[in-house]
This record gives C-alpha cells, structure tokens and sequence, in this order.
C-alpha cells in the first residue's frame, strides 16, 4: 500500500488538516496517510523546534522510523512543511517516491517580500504576545489563510480547541520562523518526480514563488485561481483531485545522452 506522508506549515499541526485527509484518501483510492508533527506543534508541542529545516527532516524521518513506516514514501506538505519535504527529497531521494509542495517560498528563487508578504508581518509578531484569545487568535489566521471564508468559518471552533490543547511557545515560533527565513534550497532539483500546487490569490506568500521553484526546477506546476494560502482548506477536492491526475501521469522519459 501507497504511504503518503503530510506536513503542515508554521505553528500548524496535524490535526488542522480537518477533512482533507478523508478527500485524499477518497480520491487516491487506497493508500495510507500518516500525519507528522514537526517539533514544537500538535503532539509535539512540549518540545523545541529546530532552528533549520535540514533538522527538522532528520526529526521527521525519526518520527517515521518510530511509527514502523518502512520503505519509500509520497509527501505531501504545505508552506514550512514543503521546506521540509523539498529538502527531505534532496537529501534522501531513496526515502521518497514523489512529492507535492503547497504555496510554499524558498531562497534562492524568490525575494523575501515575496516569500512573505509584509503586510503579514504584524499578525505573524502579534501572534507571539501572551495572553491572547484562541478564537481572537485563530480568526485572524484564518482571515489571512483562507478567500473562501462562506464555506470554511466552521473550523474556527476546531481550530481554537487545537490552539488550547497543543499550544506553540513564543519561542518555537520564532525559531520555525527563523528555519523558514533561512532555509536556501539547491539549484539542482531533487531526483524525484515533484508537483507544485498554488493559489494565485495567496494573500501571505505570493504565488510566483512556486512558479519561480517550478521553473528552476522544471516541475509541474498547477495554480487554483480563487483559493488562499490555505489550499487544502479552501479547495480540498482540488487538491486531490490534481495530485491523482498528477500520479496518473506517464513518466518523464529518461534524457538524451
């Protein structure tokens, strides 16, 4: 049976994949979904997050090595966790079978306003002062994550619980803030089959850095035309739908020598 592994983003945990995961596993027909933690969030929150992404993988294969999860394995992760997934990819390629990065940014194929809007910056630092409400907190991160709010405001409740029960240390924060600020991924591609996903209205990092990722590294890339940052939340059909018709896709052929 197909593993497909998922990563969430900044101070997200698994458990905001909401229904997701179950239109995935719908849509891919068969597989087996394992959702991980990176250190600092979700299950994990007691412990302090890596200040890199190259550690945050070796975490991560920890986490699957504990989990008894053998052999190569599909990733699929957003934001942060595409970081992570993209330099797992690298470093380990054997490990992976293929990967789908969401809405993520990386040096050196994008500029830094670009990997994060600055208008962001002040809910992103406000999140870090103490004493604040979830739902208060939780709302403004879903404003700025999510255009298709009509559909997608009942998992505010959830979200705010999650917030409760899993809560991320300022300190973790700025240290996954700090990973993903540095984070620089090599010129050459991995030598793994890769699709990026976007959402052209992405309202926290702009959708030309996955264009500028599918470019360098000449990978498919599809953008969905009206979603925000949070692609799995806004469109979570979309997304697997794509990722299946991706999978269905013949190989490359091999390169002229």
């Amino acid at each position: 049976m197909t593993t497909w592994v998922l990563l969430r983003g900044l101070t997200r945990e698994s458990g905001h994949w909401g229904g997701f995961t179950s239109a995935f596993q719908s849509a891919a027909g068969g597989v087996r979904v394992v959702t991980l933690d990176l250190p600092g969030n979700g299950v994990l929150n007691g412990a302090r997050s890596p200040a890199t992404v190259p550690d945050m993988v070796q975490a991560c294969r920890h986490q699957l090595r504990e989990a008894g999860v053998d052999g190569p394995v599909h990733l699929l992760a957003m934001s942060l966790g595409a970081m992570v997934a993209a330099h797992w990819s690298s470093v380990a390629p054997g490990e992976v079978t293929g990967c789908v990065l969401i809405n993520t940014s990386f040096r050196p194929f994008s500029p830094f306003y670009h990997r994060l809007h600055p208008r962001n910056y002040p809910v992103l630092l406000g999140a870090l002062l103490p004493g604040q409400s979830p739902m208060a907190l939780e709302r403004r991160i879903w404003f700025m994550t999510s255009n298709h709010r009509d559909m997608t405001q009942g998992v505010l409740p959830q979200w705010a619980a999650l917030r409760r029960q899993h809560p991320v240390s300022p300190g973790n924060a700025l240290r996954q803030l700090a990973a993903a600020a540095r984070f620089c991924a090599p010129l050459t591609p991995p030598a793994v089959p890769m699709l990026l996903l976007s959402s052209t209205r992405d309202r926290l990092v702009d959708a030309r850095c996955s264009q500028a990722i599918a470019a360098a590294w000449n990978c498919a890339h599809v953008s969905h035309p009206t979603a925000g940052h949070d692609l799995p939340l806004d469109a979570p059909h979309w997304v697997a739908h794509q990722v299946r018709d991706w999978l269905a896709l013949p190989p490359d052929p091999p390169p002229v020598v």
